[in-house]
């Protein structure tokens, strides 16, 4: 990949549907040194309308057609995961970094095609798992990492969400339909969760559960339950309904730890419960969001580019050979992370420098993203073991 250094990001879009109109694409015209020049749609009436809302100079109805636009340096993939692997790919072909949706893809599988084609072309790949860089979920980690809840014994998701009859029922809703999204609503809403749970209690070695489709309104499953184990040995447990009472609905996780306990939404409210042997009276953190949700993580992603990061010298690629591909708990970089991102499970100053000044809210730069395709293809992997596909496991 030639070194970015000096230069402006210049995005490329493929695929602007609905992540793409205040979430994600915004930001890129907002971020310091970063710009989208092109976008790409299937339609090309909805590619010209999306450029000229957001004073984007081209457009195109062919994804070929903006792989080889010269002015393109970088491109965000934002279709459903059903065409990450081919549109990254080519993209890797076309020697542009990428920046592509959540889930990562369909499968592990697929993931790993992905990671090998950008390392054998010399380009980063980057995922959507935004979380990691919002204010709420830097200071869970700082509580964590400072010891505040003492040592973390176990973690339990729940979320139950009631039918939306219309919503899905819709053909068009691609997130039901396990051909396009590699399964139903736990790929495309609990992959935050999962993700951000590897990210701060290190990575999870052992998984496995039940899914079914109770309700059939849809191909996909609509609960799973499951067990995971990370090899700080901390233990997780999780149970997802999506055809739940409306007076059950639930969105909360919960990690108990030997001093204190925390709880906290995913997509319910924007706060953080502490409760500590200490001070047993619960508090509450509150914190605001950034208009664009995705903006703090892009902001790492250009930075990293922009200091002229190649492949061979940033997170994705550190150690990285053909015998790396393993399955997790087995030797090599797949099992595991860089040593400045592994969460770590209490172990406060074990991330790194910028990574641990960042979740401490100080003014140090998160100079490196931390949410690339190695981490991302794990969270594939565990969804595939909590939905019985492929069970992981050490011994």
């Amino acid at each position: 990949m030639e070194k970015v250094k000096d230069k402006q990001i210049c995005w490329g879009i493929i695929g602007a549907g609905s992540v793409c109109q205040v979430k994600s694409a915004p930001a890129m015209n907002k971020v310091p040194g970063s710009r989208i020049v092109a976008v790409m749609r299937r339609t090309g009436e909805k590619a010209r309308e999306y450029a000229a809302l957001h004073n984007i100079p081209r457009w195109y109805d062919d994804a070929d057609a903006l792989l080889s636009d010269p002015d393109v340096n970088a491109v965000y993939i934002a279709t459903p995961p059903g065409s990450h692997r081919e549109l990254t790919l080519k993209a890797a072909t076309a020697g542009k970094p990428v920046y592509v949706e959540k889930p990562m893809a369909r499968n592990w599988q697929e993931c790993l095609d992905m990671i090998t084609a950008c390392k054998e072309a010399g380009v980063p790949l980057f995922v959507a798992y935004y979380r990691r860089m919002l204010p709420n979920y830097r200071k869970i980690k700082e509580l964590v990492d400072g010891g505040v809840i003492g040592e973390v014994r176990s973690v339990h998701v729940r979320m139950n969400r009631p039918v939306k009859p219309d919503f899905d029922r819709d053909p068009a809703n691609w997130r039901v339909f396990p051909e396009l999204a590699g399964g139903g609503y736990l790929y495309d809403l609990a992959s935050h969760q999962l993700d951000f749970l590897d990210y701060l209690l290190g990575p999870v070695t052992d998984a496995c559960g039940f899914a079914s489709n109770q309700a059939g309104l849809y191909p996909a499953e609509d609960i799973v339950t499951g067990s995971f184990r990370f090899e700080s040995g901390v233990q997780g447990t999780g149970n997802w309904c999506f055809t739940a009472a409306e007076s059950d609905e639930d969105d909360l996780i919960t990690l108990t730890g030997s001093k204190g306990v925390l709880s906290w939404p995913t997509f319910a409210g924007y706060y953080v419960d502490l409760k500590t042997d200490a001070k047993p009276d619960s508090i509450r953190f509150h914190f605001d969001m950034p208009e664009h949700i995705q903006q703090p993580l892009i902001e790492t992603i250009v930075r990293e580019l922009q200091d002229g990061m190649n492949h061979e010298k940033s997170d994705i690629a550190l150690n990285y050979k053909a015998a790396d591909l393993q399955e997790p708990g087995e030797s090599g970089i797949l099992s595991g992370y860089a040593s400045d991102t592994t969460g770590t499970a209490g172990a406060a100053g074990a991330a790194g420098a910028a990574d641990a000044a960042g979740a401490a809210g100080t003014s140090a730069e998160v100079r490196r993203s931390p949410s690339t395709g190695i981490t991302a293809a794990r969270t594939n992997r565990i969804m595939e073991a909590l939905t019985g596909k492929k069970p992981m496991r050490t011994r």
